[in-house]
């Protein structure tokens, strides 16, 4: 399926303002994977089906991780918007056709991140924090500058920031997003004071 067909068929599925998150990924993915000499066009593509299973029922969800065999954390079932990445990724193969390997295991851990992410997921994981249509969240314009220079410690900084927000939740942190700070934070270590 052709770009401007996904693009077409999301913005029929997504709500107008994550249809618009959604455009602000891709091209921040894009920015990104030129400033780091990846495939421009690979991580438009993740960034324009990262949240393809968004707005999709929670039974939908399950039933597409369960459908691929896909493990559903305790955490997951108790905070189902998390499965919109693991869904999201059956549903690029499935309904838009990717084959890509890197595309899809990018879509799948763009919510939570994973220890020794490869540079596809580390770029759509920081565009999706960092696109222009977000606002919320603390450091946001040092998060933004510095994802253009250091995308190791980018990824520890937002991790940083957001297991201290989760904190001040009730709810449970996913073990996977604790797993993947533990692993980038002596690259927050390594920063300039």
């Amino acid at each position: 399926m052709e770009v401007k067909e996904i693009k077409k068929k999301l913005k029929k599925s997504l709500d107008k303002q994550r249809y618009q998150h959604t455009l602000g990924v891709m091209y921040t993915a894009g920015c990104l994977a030129m400033a780091n000499g990846y495939s421009i066009e690979k991580a438009m593509l993740a960034g324009l089906l990262h949240d393809c299973a968004k707005c999709l029922s929670t039974e939908k969800k399950i039933e597409l991780c369960v459908k691929k065999n896909i493990d559903i954390t305790e955490v997951e079932i108790s905070n189902p918007g998390l499965l919109h990445a693991k869904a999201g990724m059956v549903l690029a193969e499935e309904e838009y056709g990717i084959k890509d390997t890197q595309i899809l295991h990018a879509i799948r851990v763009h919510t939570t991140g994973e220890a020794d992410m490869g540079l596809l997921d580390k770029i759509l994981f920081v565009a999706d924090y960092i696109e222009p249509n977000r606002c919320e969240a603390p450091r946001l314009e040092e998060i933004r500058k510095l994802a253009f220079s250091d995308l190791d410690r980018t990824v520890a900084e937002i991790l940083y920031d957001t297991i201290n927000f989760l904190n001040t939740k009730s709810g449970a942190i996913d073990p996977t997003t604790q797993i993947t700070y533990n692993y980038y934070a002596k690259y927050r270590d390594n920063r300039e004071e």
